[in-house]
């Protein structure tokens, strides 16, 4: 069984995305071991000033517990157009390049908004593309999510449902896919 670990892409107290990420946690654990991480336990302040180069021992723990599965989900917010700082400040200091190589990743979006955060799912994925990862094709923007989604049997919308079952269904089976190509990276 695959290890799949969740992200929470902000720290947003009582945020609809750690909403969202407990959702697919359910959902996921029928095919995967699972586990979900929040920015809002990213240890920021030990990196504020910029320690580039000299990654403090708590962010080396916090990222070493992330990357220890066999996939990812990312589950963002739109905040401004955009997918929040703080995600992006976290991927910074994942170690490069190697982190996501050749991993399998899936994103879900969510917003307030009409677009259900397209745009910072598609701005993310570039730089998922950029450190190489496989991301699964399969993508979900919930739309106006403080109206459509309920924490406890998700969308309110049947297709959109079916559409969020049907990427929670087939990602494990995508990481299985990937993990049996034996692909690995170099050191």
């Amino acid at each position: 069984m695959s290890r799949i670990h969740i992200l929470s892409s902000t720290d947003r107290p009582g945020s609809n995305a750690l909403k969202v990420s407990k959702y697919a946690e359910r959902y996921l654990t029928k095919k995967a071991e699972t586990e979900i991480f929040s920015l809002m336990d990213y240890p920021f302040e030990d990196v504020v000033g910029g320690k580039y180069g000299n990654t403090p021992d708590s962010v080396k723990d916090f990222n070493s517990k992330f990357l220890d599965a066999d996939g990812f989900l990312f589950v963002i917010p739109e905040y401004n157009g955009g997918f929040p700082g703080v995600l992006k400040f976290f991927f910074d200091y994942l170690p490069f390049p190697k982190a996501l190589e050749l991993k399998p990743v899936s994103l879900i979006g969510e917003a307030a908004g009409a677009f259900g955060a397209l745009r910072p799912v598609e701005q993310f994925e570039q730089l998922l593309k950029y450190r190489k990862a496989y991301i699964y094709p399969e993508r979900m923007f919930i739309q106006r999510v403080n109206d459509s989604f309920d924490p406890e049997s998700g969308i309110n919308k049947e297709i959109l449902q079916k559409l969020l079952l049907s990427q929670l269904d087939g990602f494990p089976d995508f990481v299985e896919k990937i993990k049996s190509l034996d692909v690995s990276v170099d050191a």
